[in-house]
């Protein structure tokens, strides 16, 4: 057997396929993200936005079809391959933008947001980067495309109130729709083709791992984590431009608030998950940033009329916001088996976005008919019950995932190769998949010894 050394930095093809896929995902999710803060204020303007109940919907809508599409997408690419499901869901992407663009009521724009959502080419995308990636440098590719995602959040919430003036929603949904395609052109003529393309448990949905993954009470607990997240987001983002407007800021000058909170927040976070790695203390820090959220939370219903007061809310929200939104892959990581870490992803991802229609929508009907309160009220009952959630889930275990390539092998041979690592001092969990040709590991790395594992791979041990 034989493994491929760990110290080998990406290849030219491997950093050009990362790059060019965190562009592509950024690309698709600048266009989600970037009518967030201005949705509500355009909504007022269109026939039947003055019921925020389809105002809610409209926002939220996407997440819907994102839910339900995700995971059969990545099904679907593993048949018809990667990059034909990829060119789908952007065509799809664009259709549904220009489709918002063009539309004459709030119902026409719902629709173009839920055929924006039915391009769910996130699983495809990812299965495709670990197709045109190594084991020990799948990871990197990993966080270039997560942290693309969190650097297009903060881009988009910056420049739409910009665009917005310049452009107008439409404006932005027609923007939206040509970056659509000028990422099926990234595909094509960047990303190169996969020599070969296989399933791989670490990015992919296994259907014989629901169970176990479902049935995980650790796992699930995780998942209400990330819907009750982007559910307070999205019902966020349908009164605080409303808040910022009445508090005297005019539209196109929300950024310089969201700007500096951005900013602050992520300089603020920084340090939290520093401290949560390095010290093992990631279980206080993430239940601390739950309190936080919650806080942020109720200052933003108490101060919705003081321009000040909503800035300063805001920030303690996304400071919390931005720590739990990075903490919560990694604690994926850590507790999901090592074997169904791409189950586990999959189906916290879809949670998600069924997190944020829900979140939209029901924030969007309490809004209508009850007032700012009650959204305030139904967010803040959402993160209490994740609050006693997370204070009452087992502490995560100090344990870093890692891959390695090995030669094929039996059945039988891959299960020997699993005990033996296994054995090895420092890790923690281990499983060699013969049909993948891959050794995955969970490791603590103050006992870890790299070499050892190395000769074991090889046959030398």
């Amino acid at each position: 057997m034989s493994a491929l050394s760990t110290s080998e930095k990406m290849s030219p093809i491997e950093m050009r396929s990362s790059i060019g896929l965190a562009g592509v995902y950024g690309l698709r999710m600048f266009g989600l993200f970037i009518i967030l803060p201005v949705f509500a204020l355009f909504a007022e303007h269109l026939p039947g936005g003055d019921n925020y109940t389809l105002v809610g919907i409209a926002l939220g809508a996407y997440g819907l079809t994102q839910a339900i599409l995700q995971i059969p997408f990545g099904w679907m690419s593993d048949r018809i391959g990667r990059k034909p499901v990829i060119y789908m869901g952007l065509v799809l992407f664009a259709i549904g933008s220009f489709m918002a663009a063009t539309a004459i009521d709030i119902y026409w724009v719902i629709a173009g947001r839920i055929v924006q959502g039915a391009g769910a080419i996130s699983a495809a995308v990812m299965a495709l980067a670990a197709d045109l990636t190594r084991e020990e440098h799948r990871t990197k590719a990993m966080a270039m495309i997560g942290m693309t995602i969190g650097a297009t959040f903060a881009i988009s919430l910056m420049l739409a109130p910009l665009l917005n003036q310049w452009i107008g929603v439409p404006g932005i949904f027609i923007m939206t729709g040509i970056l659509a395609i000028a990422a099926i052109v990234v595909v094509n003529k960047v990303i190169p083709d996969p020599a070969i393309s296989r399933f791989h448990s670490d990015t992919e949905v296994s259907t014989g791992r629901f169970t176990s993954v479902l049935s995980d009470p650790q796992l699930l607990r995780l998942n209400y984590g990330i819907f009750a997240l982007h559910a307070v987001l999205m019902a966020l983002w349908l009164v605080v431009p409303l808040s910022l407007r009445n508090a005297g800021l005019a539209a196109e000058q929300h950024w310089q608030i969201y700007l500096p909170v951005l900013v602050l927040s992520v300089v603020l976070m920084v340090p939290a998950i520093i401290y949560g790695e390095k010290k093992a203390k990631l279980k206080p820090v993430f239940v601390a940033a739950v309190v936080l959220l919650l806080v942020g939370q109720i200052l933003l219903a108490l101060m919705h009329q003081s321009l000040w007061g909503t800035a300063a809310a805001l920030l303690v929200f996304f400071t919390a916001f931005n720590l739990l939104e990075a903490s919560l892959p990694s604690l994926i990581s850590k507790i999901a088996p090592v074997g169904a870490k791409g189950t586990a992803i999959g189906v916290y991802s879809s949670t998600q976005f069924l997190g944020a229609f829900v979140g939209a929508s029901a924030g969007g009907y309490f809004y209508q008919h009850y007032g700012v309160y009650t959204i305030a009220a139904f967010c803040a009952l959402l993160l209490i019950i994740w609050l006693y959630l997370a204070a009452t889930m087992k502490a995560p275990a100090a344990v870093r995932s890692k891959m390695y390539h090995v030669e094929e092998m039996d059945a039988a041979q891959a299960s020997g190769l699993s005990r033996e690592l296994a054995a090895l001092p420092g890790v923690y969990e281990a499983l060699v998949l013969a049909n993948e040709q891959v050794a995955y590991l969970k490791v603590d790395l103050k006992g870890f010894d790299e070499e050892k594992v190395v000769r074991l791979l090889k046959g030398d041990a």
